[in-house]
């Protein structure tokens, strides 16, 4: 990443720099300028624009693509919707359909806050606020150390106390010798579940 901004990255691509637009939520969590970056990438095409959107987590660019299939929310007024609370948070307001929290956010209206509130109320079932920490790690592949630490690390931001993530990170990996962060993930939150 070669500039930040709130709301805007630059980010180095084989020495091309690529403007993309981010949440604030984003912004928070990318680190220094000079750091690797990795972003979920959303490209934006009309004819006379073409625009890139970057989200840390596949949770934030799920909810922006709700967001903008919503008539009358562009990208922009989506971006600005994801900076105005946390995803889980923004989940649970519009499936509840609490319009009135929406408004709280500048830049969106009452009959703006009503259509998302309305349209999107029974569409973001899939969207889980809690997968959101695993999906900040997933696909990423490192050495075993380091992936065993990463799938310890967002277990404990689900919620769970470190010691039993180390203890059923490492019976998954003993058992079944899993390699990538996101079997590892998926192994423990079933033994977890149980």
């Amino acid at each position: 990443m070669t500039f930040k901004q709130p709301s805007q990255v630059v980010v180095d691509v084989c020495g091309v720099g690529y403007e993309v637009t981010i949440p604030l939520s984003t912004f928070y969590e990318v680190g220094e300028i000079g750091s690797e970056l990795s972003l979920f990438i959303h490209t934006h095409v009309r004819e006379d624009v073409l625009q890139l959107f970057g989200f840390r987590t596949r949770t934030e660019k799920e909810l922006f693509l709700k967001l903008i299939s919503v008539s009358g929310v562009g990208p922009k007024l989506a971006i600005t919707i994801l900076s105005g609370m946390p995803v889980g948070e923004m989940i649970q307001v519009i499936s509840a359909g609490d319009a009135a929290r929406l408004t709280a956010i500048p830049g969106v209206g009452r009959k703006t806050a009503d259509r998302v509130a309305m349209e999107l109320r029974d569409k973001l079932k899939g969207i889980s606020p809690a997968a959101e920490a695993a999906a900040a790690y997933a696909g990423s592949r490192a050495s075993d150390a380091g992936i065993v630490d990463d799938a310890v690390s967002a277990l404990v931001s689900l919620g769970y106390p470190k010691a039993l993530a180390e203890r059923t990170v490492a019976s998954v990996v003993s058992e079944s010798g899993e390699r990538t962060i996101e079997d590892m993930l998926k192994q423990s939150l079933r033994k977890l579940a149980k």
